[in-house]
């Protein structure tokens, strides 16, 4: 801890590495705040692809996922003196993140697609289509291919929010409570919505995935 530094505000949910995550952060915020600009960046090599990650799984399209991830970091430094710990400082950065691309995909009036691009990438994502199919080999890489194309018809049918939702929770892992501080909603309305949004992509693809 530095020396005459401020806890966090509060407990944070979450699990021991995620506290520890938290207080690490909270450190460099603090100097960032006392005038350490270059300190930010450390923040920025920490979190720039999971940054990039949550937001093109909303938003579909490289450009506008590198666009809006350089405008939340530069959202965050601006904003930096008002952050007091209150919540962890990777759940801070998700909100504006993910506020961010909300506001653009209402401006723009885009309609995001859901995103597999990680399957082979990461051993989380390898479970949702492991839960969905049998196949191995060559007969599962088409298998995940077409279903791919059937998720996005599916995800088109869900509001942004429950879009959002599923990406955070499917794709990046968040918890209920983490999801809940980045959406500023209750833990409740985040699993009403993952409830929701289950519902309707498992009746969508219940026949394909049955044939």
């Amino acid at each position: 801890m530095l020396a005459g530094s401020k806890s966090l505000a509060k407990p944070l949910v979450g699990s021991p590495e995620r506290q520890h995550e938290a207080g690490s952060d909270w450190q460099i915020v603090q100097c960032v705040q006392a005038g350490d600009v270059a300190a930010f960046d450390r923040l920025i090599v920490k979190y720039r692809e999971r940054v990039y990650g949550v937001i093109y799984n909303m938003a579909a399209n490289r450009e506008d996922a590198a666009d809006l991830t350089q405008d939340s970091f530069i959202k965050a430094f601006q904003s930096i003196n008002r952050f007091q710990g209150q919540s962890s400082f990777f759940t801070w950065l998700y909100r504006i993140a993910v506020n961010s691309t909300l506001t653009h995909l209402r401006k723009a009036r885009l309609r995001s697609f859901f995103s597999f691009e990680k399957i082979h990438e990461e051993d989380k994502s390898a479970e949702i289509i492991n839960q969905l199919t049998d196949k191995k080999g060559a007969d599962r890489e088409l298998f995940v291919k077409e279903l791919q194309e059937k998720l996005n018809e599916a995800m088109l049918k869900l509001s942004i929010k429950h879009r959002t939702v599923v990406t955070l929770f499917e794709i990046d892992g968040l918890s209920h409570e983490e999801i809940a501080e980045v959406m500023d909603c209750s833990v409740g309305t985040v699993r009403s919505r993952l409830h929701y949004a289950k519902q309707l992509l498992q009746a969508e693809l219940q026949s394909y995935t049955q044939s």
